[in-house]
């Protein structure tokens, strides 16, 4: 449509033209890794503070 490629070649061209990701490396995406790693230490943070909370009321 509108002389344009399919949304999917457009991706695949644009994946084909980036370099490979280093070996060892999972995020490529600074930004990313530390909303990653900030929502799991947010969670488990959660979880303990939840569990002291209930220990302390005496509901667990």
């Amino acid at each position: 449509m509108f002389n344009r490629k399919p949304i999917e070649e457009r991706i695949a061209e644009r994946e084909a033209g980036r370099p490979s990701l280093a070996e060892g490396k999972h995020f490529e995406h600074g930004p990313a890794k530390f909303i990653f790693l900030f929502v799991i230490v947010f969670v488990v943070i959660g979880h303990l503070a939840g569990l002291l909370l209930l220990m302390a009321l005496g509901l667990h």
